[in-house]
């Protein structure tokens, strides 16, 4: 197969193997069989080794918030790059890190300030867990170890994420890696909030099981509750009114802390900096990754609170490292330039206001599917719509598959957009403009009418 190679604006003379790369989240014997190769980007496109325009509707991996090869950004990242590649941050820091995190704990909600730096959102869940359990040691209550998740909840892949996570496929494989978990039922009511256009209004009621679990576990034994505020990788699963509320609620009453795993909501999906923020329910811990720094160069985050962060320590005596915790990339000096670039740019565009400007555009041009063949439920929030599809019979999840790959070979208006399960899920560039959100609605309807 001949792949571009987009520094020499030609072809890879040399026939490229498809057989070394062991994909991520891929069915990859068939992938390989029949290749979706992306070869540049720019803006809210894509563009094939071929040549083929690709209509971004995914903003990569919910990550490319501001658009594709954006100009600041690249430059910091040649002018850091040139400057300083790489920079130790265990026993020592660059200017960089220290700017990156004043910048992020601005745009936090109140109380957040303190930014621990990873590599990716999984590492972030994982580091949020462990913060959880150090801060309840460091208060004298070591017997809270506890987590519990979220039915259908994502918190990428590492140990922590997998087991606090509930998507059965996930875990399938990977049982009991680690004790002490346990799950509250996910928040998806098609029979009641089918077609809802923001949150739907039932469903509440879904928080009180944590009391369940409070009585079952005894509160001093549990440390944290996680859960995406909107869930994003199981198929936009939207919390009803007032369902964060109760949580909070809970959590606070019980002692427990919240974590909100915004590795998708968090920099602007939703029309604010974080999902908290919009929803007006402040977690103990927030988790984010992906659109820190528009996943220019890998990045992830943990913001926790104040005391939190004083109370582990303070705890250790002077002198020694309180939180036996990190990693080799943190705060990467690449990222840090990345980050800076993207946030101010960010700020500069008004980008999280015109994404606020579009949803009404979007929420429409979405519910107008309503009616075209399989479609079964439609929701939305922010910039952000799930459309689920009547699963075949015996076949679940090969409509939606079949769905993506015709719109991304879709002769007219080309679109790629993500699946999970028989859900269609979009998450565009929050640069998209109202005709590009009406192609790629049509390309999705005219993909559904083909499909049998």
């Amino acid at each position: 197969m001949k792949l571009e190679n987009p520094h020499s604006g030609g072809a890879i003379d040399a026939e490229v193997s498809l057989a070394e790369w062991w994909m991520p989240f891929t069915a990859n014997r068939s992938f390989k069989e029949a290749p979706r190769v992306l070869s540049r980007a720019e803006g809210m496109h894509y563009w094939t080794p071929e040549g083929r325009q690709i209509l971004d509707g995914t903003a990569g991996l919910w990550c490319v918030n501001a658009g594709h090869c954006r100009k600041p950004i690249v430059e910091a990242i040649q002018q850091q790059a040139a400057a300083m590649d790489y920079a130790p941050p265990f026993n020592m820091a660059h200017p960089l890190g220290f700017e990156a995190a004043t910048v992020i704990a601005k745009v936090a909600p109140a109380g957040l300030d303190r930014v621990f730096f990873t590599n990716s959102g999984s590492e972030s869940a994982d580091t949020a867990l462990k913060m959880a359990i150090a801060y309840h040691r460091a208060k004298g209550e070591p017997s809270r170890r506890i987590i519990i998740g979220r039915e259908r909840g994502y918190h990428g892949v590492n140990i922590g994420g997998t087991m606090a996570g509930g998507i059965p496929g996930n875990r399938k494989h990977f049982p009991a890696m680690m004790s002490g978990v346990d799950h509250i039922r996910a928040t998806h009511d098609l029979a009641r909030n089918a077609f809802s256009r923001g949150q739907p209004a039932h469903g509440a009621e879904f928080a009180d099981e944590l009391e369940r679990l409070v009585s079952f576990h005894d509160a001093s034994n549990i440390a944290a509750v996680i859960v995406e505020p909107m869930a994003g990788s199981a198929g936009v699963l939207i919390p009803p009114q007032g369902y964060l509320e109760k949580l909070r609620a809970i959590c606070d009453k019980h002692g427990i802390l919240l974590i909100f795993d915004e590795v998708i909501t968090g920099f602007g999906r939703l029309g604010t900096a974080f999902a908290a923020q919009y929803f007006n329910v402040t977690p103990d811990l927030i988790t984010c990754a992906k659109a820190i720094n528009n996943a220019a160069v890998p990045m992830g985050a943990v913001l926790a609170k104040t005391q939190i962060y004083d109370t582990i320590i303070n705890i250790a005596p002077a002198g020694q490292i309180e939180f036996l915790h990190g990693y080799t990339y943190s705060a990467h000096p690449l990222a840090c330039a990345a980050l800076l670039a993207t946030q101010k740019l960010y700020v500069d565009e008004g980008i999280f206001e015109r994404a606020r400007a579009m949803v009404p555009k979007f929420e429409a041009a979405l519910h107008s599917l309503k009616g075209t063949r399989h479609v079964i439920d439609i929701r939305n929030l922010g910039l952000v719509g799930g459309i689920e599809l009547e699963p075949r019979a015996g076949a679940v999840g090969k409509r939606a598959l079949e769905a993506h790959i015709k719109c991304f070979n879709a002769e007219k208006a080309p679109a790629l957009v993500r699946f999970t399960g028989d859900i269609l899920a979009l998450s565009p560039p929050l640069i998209i403009s109202e005709d590009q959100i009406g192609q790629l609605v049509g390309t999705i309807r005219a993909a559904l009418q083909s499909i049998d």
